[in-house]
C-alpha cells in the first residue's frame, strides 16, 4: 500500500483503502464470482442442517468437578454404596389428592416396579418404603430414582416412557411432578423463537430507517441467518461429542445473529461510501474488505479470545460455553468477509435501487456527528468525568455480588421442576429441596471395629443436629462392606439461600474436621447441592485469574493492530468500567429484586455462579468490537492526515450511524431473550444488553473521544523497540509512530 502522508481532501479522507493484501484479494474475487460463493455458502449450510439432523447432540447442566470434595464423595458411594446410593438421583414427588398416599399403595406399588424396569434406572425408593419420604399427614411423598447417568441428558422420549410407568397413579387421582435433572429433561422446549422473531423484526426496522435502503437491511440479514444456522448446527454436532450446558444454544444464538448482523451491517455501510470513488463494485469491494473487513476480522478475534479465555477457569462446564458461543461469532464473522461481499458485487451499482427514502452512507463533514466531536473537543474533561461518573454509580450494587445458584423454585410454574420444587417445600420445608449428604471414609483398622463406628456414627449424628442451620439429620449408618459412613442433613433453608451456602462451608470446614479428625477419618459434602456449592466456590476463586488472560491477550492484539500501547490500554480499562456497571445493574435488578416481577422472576434470586465469568468474556468482546470500528477508522484518517483531533472527528462521525444502529440491534437482540423462561438467559440477556447501550453511548460518545482528545498525538505513540517486536498486521502501513514537531512529511507515494 502506497500512502501520502500529506493531508488529503475532506473527499478523499478516509476514501483511500489499501490494494493489496490477502483480506483484499479474498473481497475480489468473491464479489467477482458472487453465484460461486453463494453456492458454496448454500451447500454447506444445507449439510450442516443434514448433519445436525442426523448426528446432532442434546445439551445438559453438569456442575460436577473431578477433585472437589462432592465429587470425591459422590465417587466414594459410587464405589462402596450399593445401588441404592449409586448414580445420579432424581425425584419424583406425589401427592394424594384426596386421602393419605396408603389409600394408593397397590398402584404405588407397581408404578415403583414399572419405574425400575426402566432403562437407565439402578434403584428406585418407594415412599412406602422410606417414612422419612412421606409428610407427616400422609399426602405428600416421593421416589427416589437413581440413574446410571444424568437423566437431563438423555433423550426427551425417555420422559414419554416415565409418563408411562406413572400414568397409573395419575388415574388414580395422585399428583405426579419431576424433581432434579428429570425435571430438567421434562422441561418443555425453549421458546426462543419468539426472541429471534423480535431481533430480526428490529433489525429490519431499524436498518430501513437508518440506511434507507432494501439492500443496507437485506444483506446483512441473510448473511448474519447464514452464518447463524451454519454456527449452529456445528455446535449440535459438538454436543454429540462433548457436553454442554442447556444456556449453550441459546447464547450462541444471542452471539451469532448479533454479531453478525453487525458484522455484515459494517461492511455494507463502507462499499455504498467506496462506491462513489471506485472505478467498479467488484473494486469497491475489495477494499471494504480490505479496510473494515480487516476491523470485522480483529474484533471476531476478539470476541472469540475474550471467550477462549473461559478455558483459564480450569472448568469444563464454563469453557464448553465459551466454545458455544464462539462457533456461531466465528460462523458469522466467516459469512460477513465472503457471503456479504459477494451479494454486494451481485447488487453492484444498483445495490440502492429499492429504497424506503433517500439512501444514507457514511457522512461528510459538517453534519451532527461532527459537531458532536467538535463539542466534546471544546470540553473533553467534562465529558470525560460525567461518563466516569455514570459508570460508576451504575457499578455500585457489584460490590455487594453474590454469587450461587438459581434454584427450582424460581422457574415458571408451568415446568414440572418447579411444582415438584414448591410440593416438597409445602410439605418437608424449603431445605427439604437442598438436602446435603455426609459421606464418612474410616480408618481401615477401626473400620472393622463395629463399637467404633458406632461410637463416631453417634458423636457424629449429635454434633449435625445441633448444628445451627440444620433443621433434621438422618442418623449416619455404614455401608455393607463397612468403608462408609452415610448421613443425610436437611438445612432449615432453600438451596439458592445464602443461609445454607454458610451451612455448608460450616459442615466442610469445622463440623466434620472436629469430629472425625481425632478418629482419623475424613468427611466429604457430597450431592446436587454441595456440587452446586463447590462450583460457585471454584469459579469465585478462579474469575480473577479468566480476567487477566481474557485481558492481557486483548491488549496483545489491540497493540498489535492498532501499534499504541496508551489506544490499547485505554480500550481495555473502559471496557473494564462498562463490565463492571453491567454488574451492577445485574445484581441490584435480580439479587435485590428491583424489577424482577417485570421480568417474570417471582422472586429475588442469587446471581448465577458461572453468569459474571461468562458475561465477562462475552462483554470484553463485544465491547471491544465497538472499540474496534471506530479506532479502526481513526486510525486509518490518522495514518492519511496525521491529525489526531480531525481523525478523532472523522472516526466518530464515520462510524457514528453504523454503530447506533448496530447496537439497536445487537441489545434488541439480547433485550428480546428477556421473554426466555430460563432465569439465567434473563440474566445473560439483561446484562449483555446494558452492555452494550453502555459500550454504544457513554463508552463511544463521551469517553473515548474525550480520552483521544486530551492524549492528543500520545495515541499513537510507541517505543520503538516494542514497534520492532510487535508482528505487523499491515505490513504495507506506515509506521504509527508521530513525527516530531517541524518534521517534514514524507514525499507523495514513499512507503515505510
Amino acid at each position: 500500500m502506497r500512502l501520502s502522508c500529506k493531508a488529503p481532501t475532506a473527499q478523499r479522507t478516509g476514501a483511500g483503502p489499501a490494494r493489496g493484501g490477502l483480506l483484499y484479494g479474498v473481497g475480489r474475487a468473491c464479489a467477482a464470482r458472487p453465484w460461486r460463493v453463494i453456492a458454496v455458502w448454500l451447500v454447506v449450510l444445507l449439510a450442516a442442517l443434514a448433519a445436525d439432523r442426523s448426528w446432532g447432540g442434546s445439551y445438559a447442566d453438569d456442575f460436577n468437578l473431578s477433585g472437589t470434595p462432592s465429587s470425591t464423595g459422590a465417587d466414594l458411594l459410587d464405589a462402596h454404596g450399593g445401588a441404592g446410593l449409586r448414580g445420579v438421583a432424581a425425584q419424583i414427588v406425589v401427592r394424594s389428592d384426596e386421602g393419605t398416599l396408603t389409600a394408593h399403595r397397590e398402584e404405588l406399588s407397581a408404578a415403583g416396579r414399572r419405574l425400575a424396569d426402566l432403562p437407565d434406572a439402578v434403584s428406585v425408593a418407594s415412599p412406602l418404603d422410606v417414612p422419612e419420604a412421606v409428610t407427616d399427614d400422609g399426602r405428600t411423598g416421593y421416589y427416589t430414582v437413581r440413574f446410571r447417568e444424568n437423566p437431563a441428558q438423555f433423550e426427551k422420549s425417555y420422559v414419554d416412557r416415565v409418563d408411562d410407568a406413572v400414568r397409573g397413579l395419575r388415574d388414580d387421582g395422585v399428583t405426579v411432578e419431576y424433581g432434579g435433572p428429570l425435571g430438567q429433561l421434562a422441561r418443555p422446549a425453549a421458546a426462543d423463537r419468539t426472541s429471534e422473531l423480535i431481533g430480526v423484526g428490529t433489525a429490519v426496522v431499524v436498518l430501513l430507517l437508518g440506511f434507507g435502503s432494501v439492500a443496507a437491511a437485506g444483506f446483512p440479514l441473510l448473511t448474519a441467518v447464514v452464518g447463524l444456522l451454519t454456527g449452529l448446527s456445528a455446535l449440535a454436532l459438538l454436543a454429540a461429542e462433548f457436553s454442554f450446558g442447556t444456556a449453550a444454544p441459546t447464547l450462541a444464538v444471542m452471539m451469532g445473529l448479533g454479531v453478525g448482523l453487525d458484522y455484515s451491517l459494517f461492511l455494507v455501510t463502507r462499499h455504498r461510501k467506496l462506491l462513489h470513488t471506485a472505478d467498479s463494485p467488484v473494486e469497491a469491494a475489495a477494499r471494504t474488505v480490505a479496510t473494515s473487513g480487516r476491523a470485522v476480522l480483529v474484533a471476531s478475534l476478539t470476541v472469540t479470545l475474550s471467550l477462549a479465555g473461559l478455558f483459564a477457569s480450569g472448568v469444563h462446564f464454563i469453557g464448553a460455553m465459551g466454545v458455544a458461543a464462539g462457533t456461531t461469532v466465528l460462523a458469522g464473522a466467516a459469512a460477513a468477509l465472503t457471503l456479504t461481499p459477494a451479494l454486494l458485487g451481485l447488487a453492484g451499482r444498483r445495490v440502492d435501487r429499492w429504497h424506503v427514502r433517500t439512501p444514507v452512507d457514511e457522512p461528510d463533514d459538517g453534519d451532527v456527528w461532527h459537531r458532536w466531536a467538535a463539542v466534546i473537543r471544546r470540553r473533553p474533561w467534562t465529558f470525560l468525568l460525567l461518563g466516569l461518573v455514570l459508570l460508576g454509580v451504575l457499578a455500585v450494587p457489584a460490590a455487594s455480588m453474590r454469587l450461587g445458584h438459581v434454584a427450582a423454585g424460581a422457574s415458571p410454574t408451568s415446568y414440572t421442576e418447579r411444582r415438584a420444587y414448591d410440593l416438597i417445600a409445602d410439605g418437608f420445608g424449603a431445605g427439604a429441596n437442598g438436602k446435603l449428604t455426609v459421606v464418612v471414609t474410616l480408618d481401615k483398622d477401626r473400620a472393622t471395629t463395629g463399637r467404633r463406628r458406632d461410637d463416631l456414627a453417634d458423636a457424629l449424628y449429635d454434633k449435625l443436629v445441633h448444628t445451627p442451620g440444620v433443621a433434621s439429620a438422618t442418623r449416619p449408618t455404614s455401608t455393607r462392606d463397612g468403608a462408609l459412613l452415610v448421613a443425610g442433613v436437611t438445612p432449615d433453608t432453600g438451596p439458592q439461600e445464602e443461609a445454607t451456602t454458610d451451612l455448608a462451608h460450616r459442615l466442610r470446614d469445622d463440623v466434620l474436621p472436629e469430629v472425625l479428625s481425632p478418629e482419623g477419618a475424613t468427611g466429604y459434602l457430597t450431592g446436587t447441592t454441595a456440587a452446586q456449592e463447590d462450583f460457585r466456590d471454584i469459579l469465585a476463586g478462579r474469575l480473577p485469574v479468566v480476567v487477566g488472560v481474557v485481558v492481557a491477550a486483548a491488549l496483545v492484539l489491540l497493540l498489535t493492530v492498532f501499534r499504541s500501547p496508551l489506544v490499547a490500554l485505554k480500550a481495555a480499562v473502559l471496557n473494564l468500567l462498562s463490565i463492571t456497571a453491567s454488574f451492577g445493574v445485574l445484581v441490584a435488578v435480580f439479587q435485590w429484586g428491583w424489577g424482577t416481577a417485570l421480568l417474570g422472576v417471582d422472586q429475588a434470586v442469587p446471581v448465577e455462579s458461572y453468569v459474571p465469568m461468562m458475561m465477562f468474556a462475552i462483554v470484553f468482546g463485544l465491547s471491544m468490537d465497538y472499540e474496534i470500528f471506530l479506532l479502526s477508522r481513526v486510525r486509518e484518517t490518522w495514518l492519511e492526515t496525521r491529525d489526531n483531533h480531525r481523525s478523532v472527528a472523522i472516526g466518530l462521525a464515520s462510524t457514528a450511524r453504523v454503530i447506533t444502529c448496530a447496537a439497536l440491534i445487537m441489545t434488541s437482540v439480547f433485550l428480546a431473550f428477556l421473554l426466555s423462561t430460563n432465569v439465567i438467559i434473563k440474566m445473560l440477556a439483561l446484562g449483555l444488553g446494558v452492555s452494550v447501550v453502555l459500550d454504544a453511548t457513554v463508552v463511544r460518545l463521551l469517553l473515548v473521544p474525550a480520552a483521544m482528545y486530551l492524549l492528543g498525538e500520545a495515541n499513537w505513540w510507541i517505543p520503538r523497540r516494542l514497534d520492532r517486536i510487535l508482528p505487523r498486521l499491515d505490513p504495507e502501513g506506515p509506521r504509527s509512530t508521530p513525527r516530531p514537531a517541524g518534521a517534514k512529511a514524507p514525499s507523495p507515494g514513499r512507503s515505510r
